[in-house]
């Protein structure tokens, strides 16, 4: 069955804590909204790594959630430069409360053009008011030292009106829509999806924001270029919906207008699917192409007519007119030739997934989590799937698979750890090779990252480590789970 990530854990409270002191830089390394250092907080030129633990306690306070940022540096990333954010943390607003979930979702981009990137974290279930399960959007500023001080991002007028538990912050998304280097900010939710306009200011004001109601649902947003302009477009998922259990996709067109709300309507691209999403340029052509998964299979949703068994995703190809509504996405899953494993009932193949060329050939490449993955007999315990970008597109040519069985990958498989229920590449040692971040959020009670250096040839996992919830700077009492890595700076599916 599916199993979203709401564990209960014990973080200890902390204010803004930072464990080791962070190398202050003199001035911001470069612009953080370009693609290199988009999520380096502290300005140092390396870029950091955001994990989520939703599932938190604070206190005595269950399910509050937190967020730890592990600083890159030339060793990687480590559990002794971080800082962890709560909302009991000095200069974040809201206070920790069963349920709220701070840290289901995390994203990084530069919102005051400051040149440092700032944290933002999705507390779907956090009750604002009379409101059961609003949700809340928290943005950390980042500076020279790192994380501090923070302010809650207010859904426009009329947000979540008549509804309950719309869940705001279940997904985010950033990307530069106007070409001004100030970041936009999506946010996905059970109810309205909501747009902000970049730059923001330090008190939390966006230049302006509205939210697409004429959609309902739109549980995920992807954020990208796929025209070749420079400049980045956004795909609302609404997720399984009664009438597409498969989750429908639509290419936003631009804001309602009040007196005529078919104007600028979303675009229906009625042969894709997906929950979740990422953008890369999988065949070099200077195009952005956009990846989905549907990690619901007929199993999991209870119905006919999901994904494929198992789960799959899909790619659609950019181009000089973006993506086309007459375009047929190439599907890939685990019955399909070259792709490690065999599907199976609720494996979740394409839960989580993340683009980057990992092999240095100038093709991006897909990194697919499989969190639902059985080794053997064990249930549940996850794996990760990487197939190669080339000139005709997504390959399953040299396509390699992990799990906590493979070898020189430290732990082992066991029962409901979730190893690739997040999933993430970035370069945090600044040799501009990927390194491979995933979550394992079942792992030993706790939850752990592991982390594993890229490579001009790819992820080497010789060497690689387990970085570890209560080493971080959660604490957990025995028998509740902590869910460390159960959200990454990419996205995954929490519905």
């Amino acid at each position: 069955m599916f199993r979203t990530v709401v564990s209960a854990a014990v973080v200890t409270a902390v204010a803004a804590l930072t464990l080791a002191p962070l190398p202050v830089a003199a001035a911001p390394f470069h612009g953080a909204n370009t693609a290199a250092v988009q999520d380096d907080f502290n300005g140092d030129g390396y870029r950091d790594v955001a994990v989520g633990a939703p599932g938190a306690a604070n206190g005595s306070v269950p399910y509050a959630g937190s967020v730890v940022v592990l600083y890159g540096s030339a060793s990687s990333v480590g559990t002794a430069r971080r800082t962890v954010v709560t909302q009991a943390s000095t200069g974040v607003p809201g206070d920790p409360e069963d349920g709220d979930r701070f840290g289901a979702a995390v994203a990084a981009a530069d919102l005051d053009r400051d040149g440092y990137a700032d944290l933002l974290v999705g507390a779907p279930g956090e009750s604002v008011g009379t409101e059961p399960a609003r949700g809340s959007v928290t943005v950390v500023w980042g500076g020279p030292a790192g994380l501090a001080g923070g302010v809650n991002l207010s859904p426009p007028a009329g947000y979540s009106e008549g509804r309950v538990i719309c869940g705001f912050g279940l997904a985010l998304a950033t990307g530069d829509m106007t070409g001004d280097g100030a970041a936009e900010v999506s946010v996905g939710s059970r109810c309205d999806g909501v747009s902000y306009t970049g730059p923001f200011t330090r008190s939390g004001q966006a230049a302006g924001s509205y939210r697409e109601w004429r959609l309902g649902t739109m549980r995920s947003v992807v954020m990208g270029d796929v025209d070749g302009d420079g400049l980045a477009e956004r795909f609302w998922l609404a997720g399984p919906t009664d009438g597409d259990v498969r989750g429908p996709v639509h290419v936003d067109q631009g804001p309602p207008v009040t007196t005529d709300p078919t104007e600028n309507a979303p675009l229906d691209l009625p042969y894709a699917d997906g929950y979740n999403g990422q953008i890369g340029d999988i065949d070099a052509d200077g195009y952005g192409d956009l990846v989905t998964g549907i990690s619901n299979d007929d199993y999991l949703s209870g119905t006919t007519g999901a994904a494929h068994r198992g789960g799959e995703i899909q790619v659609l190809y950019g181009g000089p007119d973006g993506i086309t509504a007459d375009q047929h996405p190439q599907v890939f899953h685990q019955d399909t030739a070259g792709v490690p494993g065999s599907a199976e009932d609720s494996d979740q193949f394409g839960n989580a997934l993340s683009v980057a060329d990992t092999d240095a050939d100038g093709y991006a490449d897909v990194l697919i989590g499989v969190p639902g993955e059985s080794i053997g007999s064990i249930f549940a315990a996850g794996n990760i799937l990487l197939l190669h970008g080339s000139a005709a597109g997504l390959t399953t040519a040299g396509a390699t698979g992990y799990s906590q069985n493979s070898t020189d990958v430290p732990g082992a498989a066991e029962g409901n750890d979730d190893f690739g229920l997040a999933v993430h590449l970035a370069d945090v040692d600044g040799d501009r090779h990927p390194d491979l971040v995933v979550g394992v959020p079942g792992e030993n009670g706790e939850g752990c990252v592991w982390v594993a250096r890229g490579t001009a040839t790819g992820p080497v996992p010789a060497g690689s480590a387990n970085l570890c919830g209560q080493r971080a700077g959660i604490t957990v009492s025995e028998g509740v789970p902590g869910q460390f890595g159960a959200a990454l700076d990419d996205p995954h599916t929490a519905l």
